[in-house]
């Protein structure tokens, strides 16, 4: 019998807790309209008469004499590596929340999940398609497989997911996509993130503990020292060795080697000599800078000057004639003050 997977039980668990009947709120969102109200709007398992897809199992999907006819199952090597009884989709219902933030309703989700799916992100990955409706009006579907892009009227009330098979019968975290959109619109509270691991809170008490034993004699360093090499001469005190400060204290080593090598290498380099030639090359590349900016500029004088003819020609201040020789008098210029430059 066809059976929901705990993977999509989960999905629907975190959806029915933060936005259904008697949903558990945080100061500042109100669910207007509850997801699940009847609960058959957030479904998994198709009901008896639905024949084939996603929403049924190897017990109910579509087969001719025998052969397997049911696109769940034949379009994806995914989804024929992946059938067992469970089904692998679930509808998500009609529902209106209200944060901080704004107020949110099916038609945000769906457009909100259709454009995680086409960026691929690493929490859709396991989803096949939606069909969906991106304003209560139109039908729409996203197909991974690019194989559909239609769906019934049926989907104006609610949003379907499939899931490749494999991802169900692996038992892929299907939730984590519905928790990041509840946290993305306030519904949810983001994760704090912990300052510290609790190892590095043992190894701070672990210094409180040798500065209150030494009456503060010993210096900070001193500890950070000792705890890096696993050292503590406190009387009593265990061996402890923090695993960040040993390979803090390893990188220095080795980069204090690596100095002196250096150092080593450079001895009897005649400084001076080298500071004179990087001068060198400096002045030498300013001035071939400057030349060509030079020449830069007098291209750009000589060519507004030709426009300037070309122009008084046009407007018949000029004939073509004196255009021309005007052009070879200063072609001519240009000649001798060369010669004159060589």
């Amino acid at each position: 019998m066809t059976s929901a997977p705990a993977c999509l039980l989960a999905a629907r668990r975190v959806l029915l807790d933060y936005l259904g009947p008697g949903a558990r709120t945080r100061p500042g969102v109100t669910i207007l309209d509850p997801l699940g109200d009847p609960a058959w709007e957030i479904g998994i398992v198709g009901d008896t008469g639905h024949i084939g897809g996603y929403h049924t199992g190897s017990d109910r999907i579509r087969r001719v004499d025998g052969a397997i006819r049911d696109y769940s199952v034949t379009e994806s090597p995914r989804d024929r590596a992946g059938l067992t009884l469970d089904a692998s989709a679930l509808d998500v219902g009609r529902f209106r929340v209200r944060t901080p933030l704004g107020t949110f309703d099916l038609p945000h989700y769906s457009r909100w999940l259709v454009a995680q799916c086409k960026a691929n992100t690493a929490d859709t990955r396991h989803l096949r398609e939606v069909i969906y409706s991106p304003d209560g009006r139109t039908v729409r579907r996203w197909d991974r497989l690019g194989k559909r892009s239609t769906g019934d009227d049926s989907h104006l009330g609610h949003t379907h997911e499939s899931s490749f098979r494999d991802a169900t019968k692996d038992g892929a975290d299907m939730a984590a996509v519905k928790r990041r959109y509840l946290t993305e619109i306030g519904v949810i509270t983001p994760p704090e993130v912990p300052d510290m691991t609790p190892e590095e809170h043992d190894w701070l008490k672990t210094i409180h503990r040798n500065s209150t034993v030494l009456d503060g004699r010993q210096p900070i360093g001193q500890t950070y020292l000792r705890l890096a090499e696993g050292r503590d001469h406190t009387p009593g005190a265990k061996p402890v060795s923090h695993p960040t400060l040993t390979s803090l204290s390893g990188q220095l080593a080795t980069l204090h080697t690596a100095q002196v090598a250096l150092l080593g290498a450079v001895q009897g380099v005649d400084t001076k000599e080298i500071l004179a030639r990087i001068d060198a090359h400096a002045a030498a590349e300013k001035q071939r800078d400057e030349v060509a900016a030079k020449e830069r500029a007098e291209l750009a004088a000589r060519l507004a000057a030709l426009q300037d003819l070309v122009a008084r020609w046009q407007s018949g201040e000029l004939t073509a004639d004196q255009v021309v020789d005007e052009m070879a008098r200063r072609l001519a210029g240009d000649s001798i003050q060369g010669q004159a430059r060589e």
